[in-house]
Order: C-alpha cells, then structure tokens, then sequence
C-alpha cells in the first residue's frame, strides 16, 4: 500500500519475492533490481512518491488496471458465493469455553498479571507496614488503659484511624492496575475470549490472597504494639474487621474504575466518597 491507503501491489510473493519483483520490473521505467539486493527495500524505492514524480505515473491506477487486480477480484467473487448445498457456520454457544472454563483462564491471567506487578503488590506491602508500625508507635500500649471514656474512646480510634488510612491507600493503589487491564479486557472480549462475568469474578478472587497475607502482618503488628488482650476470640475478631475492610476498600477502588472512563476520574470519584465513609462508619456519628 502506499500512502493514503492505496494499494499497488496484491498478490503472491513467490519463491525470494520473484513475483513481485516480476510485477514491478514490467512497469516502463522502474530500476531493475541489483543482485543480492533486498526485495523489500528495492520495492519501497521504486514505488516511492519520488520514483512516481519521476516516472510521471500513479502506481495505485497502474495496480487497478492490470490483470492482477483483474484476477483478485474474480477471486474475490468466486469465493463471496457460498457453494450449492453449503450451510452457514453455527456455534451452539457464544464462547468456546463454560463459564467455569473461562473464569479458570481468567484467573490464570490475572494471578499472572498481580505476580508479574511487584510495583503494585510491594508499594502497598511497604505503606501497609509502615501504616502498622506508625499507628502501633502512635498509639503504644493503649489498649492496657480503660479506665475512662477517653481511653476508650483513644482505643476506638485507633482501630479506625488505622483501617481507614490502609482502606483508603488500597483503593487508590488498585485503581491504575484494574484501569489497566481494563484496555485488555475490551480487546479479548471482543474477540469472544470470555464474558464479563468470570473475567470480574477472577479479578476479585485474585485480589484475596495478597489481601490476606497484607492483613496478617498489619493485624499483629497493631495487635502487640497497640497492646490489646490476647484472647483468640478478640485476635480473630480484629483480623475479620481487618480483612474484610481492607478488601471492601479495594473493591471500592476496582468499582470506581469500572464505571469511569479512566483511573484519573476514578481516583476524584473515589474521594467524593471517603468523606461519607468517613462520617458515617459509626465513630464520628456513633450508634444511638
């Protein structure tokens, strides 16, 4: 093709582009190829808008009235007329996998991808544990005193303080990942790789396991610094809230993403409604 999208040459190359060299070489005027001579780089010098100025000839006219182009498009038309008794190609379903199949690649592809990003994985591991070390520094040994309604309410505090500042780092950390794989997800989708709904349900599925191992290490460093009572029940319990925050806050970033156009409007989406969170989750306005 030359520029502008016309094409001058549509055909068979044969053996070293000897047919294409044929083609060219048969037009009046254009340089016959040198021996040893790269056939790509001979046919874009001899085509070129200055072999044309030169030549006083247009090679897109010259490629329709030739018998090649001739022959393509009878080709074409042989092959456009399906042949007697042919039936249309039919899938019984519109993917080629179950939809379990296609979660199982999902979720090969996006455990690849999250393995594959250790700026992503390591960036929120290292504030997660910053984050724990400061808050249990902050707030050293202050599960021992409650004595009084400020104590208590100092404990309460930095619970949330500090599951709130983790949540909050998560949600943004995800975002330009998901935005992303997003501009993959609509170019394999399209292809009729897979639906939407296994691709979602891998990518939430895949974000557990970092998640929990990112919660193990912030609970018990908050735990032992903060200086709560070490009852199994009360550890579990503050692992769950734990868990399941850090989880509902990356969930949160991978929705913002997923009903904006990209992840800059979906970071200022997303802070729109940390404030809401933050009024509402029971420590600022508590429970009558």
């Amino acid at each position: 093709m030359k520029r502008g999208g016309q094409v001058i040459y549509s055909g068979p190359l044969g053996r070293n582009s000897h047919k294409i060299i044929e083609y060219f070489e048969a037009i009046p005027g254009v340089t016959k190829i040198k021996d040893k001579y790269n056939p790509a780089t001979w046919m874009l010098e001899v085509s070129s808008i200055a072999a044309e100025a030169r030549l006083a000839m247009d090679f897109a006219e010259y490629y329709k009235t030739s018998t090649l182009h001739q022959r393509n498009k009878a080709l074409v038309s042989e092959l456009s007329t399906p042949p007697p008794g042919a039936k249309d190609v039919y899938f019984t379903t519109q993917y080629s996998q179950s939809t379990l199949g296609q979660f199982k690649s999902c979720l090969w592809k996006q455990w690849l991808t999250y393995w594959r990003s250790p700026d992503y994985n390591l960036v929120r591991y290292f504030f997660t544990l910053a984050a724990a070390l400061m808050v249990g520094t902050v707030f050293w040994k202050a599960g021992k005193k409650r004595h009084s309604s400020a104590d208590l309410n100092t404990i309460i505090g930095a619970l949330y303080g500090s599951v709130f500042f983790v949540g909050v780092n998560n949600c943004q950390t995800v975002q330009p990942v998901v935005a992303v794989e997003r501009t993959v997800f609509y170019r394999e989708r399209a292809a009729g790789m897979y639906s939407a709904l296994p691709y979602a349900i891998a990518q939430v599925v895949c974000e557990i396991p970092y998640v929990f191992f990112e919660t193990i290490y912030f609970a018990f460093i908050v735990y032992a610094m903060v200086g709560f009572e070490w009852k199994v029940e009360k550890v579990c319990w503050f692992f769950f809230v734990s868990f399941f925050s850090f989880l509902y806050f990356t969930y949160y970033g991978m929705m913002t993403v997923s009903i904006t156009p990209n992840h800059q409007v979906a970071a200022i989406f997303g802070a729109a409604f940390y404030g809401l969170f933050n009024l509402f989750s029971g420590f600022f306005i508590p429970r009558p």
